[in-house]
């Protein structure tokens, strides 16, 4: 069995009226996430908006997770940065701050050689020393990471756990499985076959605002009940395909403010977010699949 495993959402990072962390809501947002039967997040990943904050935006983040998890779920922190410097000092905190596990996009911007990613993931694994996945979003960072790449990386870093697997090429779950990786898919459609295929759970966004349709797939698939995994996997595909239709941010902090009755904010600029009348089109479609106002328990203090 896979140490990570199950359904870890891609947790959003709420703003205030004024654009900055909003700290209370993203607490109830995790909360809400883990009474569904999450096993875990990716914290400040893309639907994080992890790029778009400042490090001491990260840093504090990873410790109000850890300090809101305490430890029920695995928490596994985003540390990806431009430098290699700035990743190492990002993935020295979250491993101070409690996190199970970091994450970390291979260097972007200027194309890198196999070596300088392998020294990169090298340097950034160590200043954790916790378990390391590889964060495979080509599509983001023009990296792709093929498994000839992986076994690379695999053989120069002793942190490897596993990756993220948000690239095209669907055919690699199966070879990253048999590295002996947890492979966490990034496509939400396609949690159910990715996991046929070997993979062992699913990292995507929009499970965070509609989690208990992901955990249904999971929970029905351990049980060997695939109708009933194959049922929830249409359910929530209708929420990745109006998540598609408008954008993940606004999509995501609107469907959360909505669900909970808190405010998510909008997303960080320059992402746009959704007009008034989007808006009301999202929450209600949403509605129309059973994606309503629900109540929240809160963790004990």
């Amino acid at each position: 069995m896979a140490d990570f495993e199950g359904i870890l959402p891609a947790i959003i990072t709420p703003m205030d009226s004024d654009g900055n962390l909003n700290e209370a809501a993203f607490r109830e947002v995790m909360e809400f996430n883990i009474q569904a039967g999450v096993t875990g997040f990716w914290v400040a990943g893309g639907t994080g908006e992890s790029v778009l904050l400042d490090d001491e935006e990260n840093m504090r983040i990873a410790d109000i997770a850890a300090d809101q998890n305490r430890g029920r779920v695995n928490n596994i922190m985003h540390v990806g940065a431009a430098t290699t410097k700035r990743a190492a000092a990002l993935a020295e905190h979250a491993a101070e701050a409690g996190v199970e596990a970091i994450c970390c996009v291979p260097p972007f911007f200027y194309r890198q050689t196999d070596e300088a990613i392998v020294q990169h993931y090298k340097t950034v694994g160590a200043a954790a020393d916790v378990p390391l996945f590889v964060y495979n979003l080509p599509s983001a960072t023009g990296v792709e990471i093929t498994p000839e790449l992986m076994k690379k990386i695999q053989d120069g870093v002793p942190q490897l756990k596993g990756l993220k697997h948000s690239a095209m090429n669907q055919g690699n779950v199966r070879a990253f499985a048999e590295m002996g990786l947890d492979v966490l898919i990034g496509n939400s459609m396609l949690m159910l076959p990715a996991m046929i295929n070997g993979a062992t759970g699913c990292v995507d966004g929009p499970p965070n605002a509609a989690p208990e349709f992901w955990v249904e797939i999971w929970r029905a698939y351990q049980a060997g009940d695939i109708d009933a995994a194959k049922a929830a996997q249409s359910q929530g595909s209708k929420v990745t395909d109006i998540v598609r239709e408008f954008g993940m941010h606004g999509v995501l902090k609107a469907l959360l403010t909505e669900r909970l009755g808190i405010d998510c904010g909008d997303p960080r600029l320059p992402t746009l977010p959704l007009t008034p009348q989007q808006r009301e089109e999202v929450i209600n479609r949403a509605a129309a699949i059973g994606v309503g106002r629900v109540a929240v328990a809160q963790s004990d203090d």
